[in-house]
């Protein structure tokens, strides 16, 4: 597997710093990053049927992306807000929608891509001992994946050293920089954690004058690939 460029962007349903609803502005920071990979959160309203807010023509005609098929309905582009964006073309197989323990509704997502490598994306709850069982359900239906796994998303962690202890035994986790508030960054909220076989090569923050503005949260990104030796499962 040749190194990967992946992205996590929580865009707060494309409402800007400004208060203005703007996707386009947020496809095109999405274009910036340049990734192969682009897991988001946040990207389908709330209330009623949960309809997007990156319309689906909108990112055909203004990206090289379009959405993994994670939707339960003709609305939403993803579950629970989660949705994931590959290169058009890309070959992703074994979509899966994942539902998550807590007060508040929640759910992560899956693919496999180019067959050897599955992405999730996850969006996980306000307060930690709620986090703790989504955690515990996101390892657990990823447990019997056989490729490597890489899990991107808004952890909603602020503690750089504790919250994340569920994850420890299967996931070597990475904080690429502190991406909230957009503002004024001051917590690593959006982090990857990888599966054994996997490496950590290189991430960052996507701090333009764009990113800045377009949403709450800035867009982290990692390149990774597959450690020496591993080879994928048939």
């Amino acid at each position: 597997m040749p190194p990967v460029k992946l992205a996590s962007y929580n865009i707060h349903k494309a409402i800007g710093l400004d208060r203005r609803r703007d996707p386009v502005r947020i496809l095109d920071v999405i274009n910036q990053i340049d990734a192969d990979v682009v897991v988001l959160q946040e990207v389908d309203r709330r209330l009623g049927p949960r309809p997007t807010a990156l319309p689906r023509q909108l990112i055909q005609d203004h990206t090289d992306f379009e959405p993994v098929p994670l939707a339960a309905n003709d609305v939403s582009l993803g579950w629970h807000g989660n949705a994931i964006l590959v290169r058009k073309g890309a070959d992703v197989s074994d979509p899966q929608r994942i539902d998550l323990p807590g007060l508040e509704p929640r759910g992560a997502v899956s693919v496999v891509i180019g067959g050897s490598l599955r992405v999730a994306g996850v969006h996980l709850g306000l307060m930690r001992r709620n986090r703790h069982g989504q955690l515990r359900a996101v390892r657990a239906a990823l447990a019997k994946c056989v490729n490597p796994t890489v899990v991107l998303g808004d952890f909603n962690e602020w503690s750089p050293h504790a919250g994340l202890e569920e994850f420890h035994s299967d996931f070597e986790m990475h904080a690429p920089g502190l991406s909230y508030h957009a503002s004024r960054p001051m917590a690593a909220l959006d982090r990857i954690g990888l599966s054994p076989g996997l490496e950590f090569r290189d991430g960052g923050v996507i701090e333009t004058q764009l990113a800045r503005v377009a949403s709450d949260h800035l867009p982290v990104w990692a390149e990774i690939r597959r450690e020496n030796g591993v080879k994928s499962t048939p």
